[in-house]
C-alpha cells in the first residue's frame, strides 16, 4: 500500500496544508483500477495536493487483477481489502477507526471494489464513491467473457461460478440492503457519457432508485481516463463528509 498523511508543511513551496489537531486522522481508502497499482493515484493526479487543507489520511492498496475479490485461483484479495489493510494501516499509522472518519472510494474496477465494500460493510463508512465504475458486473462479465485478458481474469477470480444474485452483485446488494440514515453510508456515482462503463452506471444508478439509497448521481462529458479521474477526485474530495 502506498500511504499519504496529514502534515504541516510550512517549509514547502506552494503549499498550505494543515494536519487537524485530532490524534487520530479520518481516512479514505482509495482504490485503483484494473490496470493500476498502489502508486497510480499518486502517479497520475495531484491527489496529495488535492488533500493537504483537509487533514486526511489516504490509504491506497494493491489487490493486482483481483476485482477485489477472494479469487477461486489466487488469492483472498477481498479478505485483504476488507479486514487485513484497515488493521495493519491502523497498527502503523494514527487512523481513526470511527465510522464518521472513514471513506472509501476508487475509479473503474476500483469503483466497484468502493461500492462493494460500502454495501457489504455498511457500518464502517461514512461515504462511497465511483468514479466510473464497474457496477454492473454480472452484465460487464457476460460482455468481456469472451474477450482478451478479460477471459483469463474472470475464470482465475471466479471460476465457473456465476456470481447473479452473491456479495459480487453489487445490483443484489442493493436489494438486500437495509438503507436507513443511521446504517448506510452516503453514495456518490459519477461516469462520462463517452465512458465504456456507460450503461453499467445507468444500471446500478436506475437499480439504486428503488432502494432508500442516499446516492449523488453525476454524470456528463468524459471517457475512461485520468483527464476525468483527476477531476473528479477533486469533487469527491470537496463532497467527503469530513467533520
Amino acid at each position: 500500500m502506498s500511504v499519504i498523511l496529514p502534515q504541516q508543511t510550512l517549509t514547502q513551496i506552494g503549499m498550505s496544508s494543515q494536519r487537524k489537531e485530532q490524534k487520530l486522522h479520518p481516512t479514505l481508502f482509495l482504490l485503483h483500477g484494473f490496470s493500476d497499482d498502489e502508486t497510480t493515484w499518486v502517479r497520475r493526479t495531484s491527489i496529495e495536493r488535492y488533500a493537504a487543507n483537509l487533514g486526511l489520511a489516504i490509504v491506497m492498496p494493491n489487490v493486482h487483477h483481483s476485482f477485489y475479490s477472494d479469487m477461486v485461483y489466487g488469492n483472498r484479495y477481498w479478505t485483504f481489502l476488507s479486514e487485513e489493510l484497515p488493521a495493519i494501516a491502523r497498527s502503523f499509522f494514527p487512523l481513526s477507526d470511527d465510522r464518521e472518519d472513514n471513506f472509501v472510494a476508487g475509479l473503474s474496477m476500483g469503483g466497484y471494489g468502493a461500492f462493494k465494500w460500502a454495501l457489504r460493510h455498511p457500518e464502517r463508512f461514512a461515504a462511497a464513491a465511483s468514479l466510473s465504475g464497474a457496477l454492473d458486473m454480472v452484465s460487464f462479465i457476460k460482455g468481456q467473457a469472451n474477450e482478451g485478458a478479460f477471459k483469463r481474469v474472470f475464470e482465475l477470480i471466479y471460476g465457473d461460478a456465476d456470481i447473479t444474485g452473491t456479495e459480487d452483485d453489487l445490483l443484489w446488494l442493493l436489494k438486500r440492503g437495509d438503507y436507513s440514515k443511521e446504517l448506510a453510508p452516503k453514495f456518490y456515482q459519477c461516469c462520462g457519457t463517452d465512458d465504456f462503463l456507460y450503461q453499467d452506471n445507468l444500471s446500478f444508478r436506475d437499480a439504486s432508485k428503488q432502494t432508500g439509497l442516499d446516492l449523488l448521481y453525476d454524470e456528463g462529458p468524459g471517457n475512461h481516463s485520468w483527464d476525468y479521474w483527476d477531476a473528479k477526485i477533486q469533487d469527491v474530495l470537496k463532497w467527503l463528509p469530513i467533520r
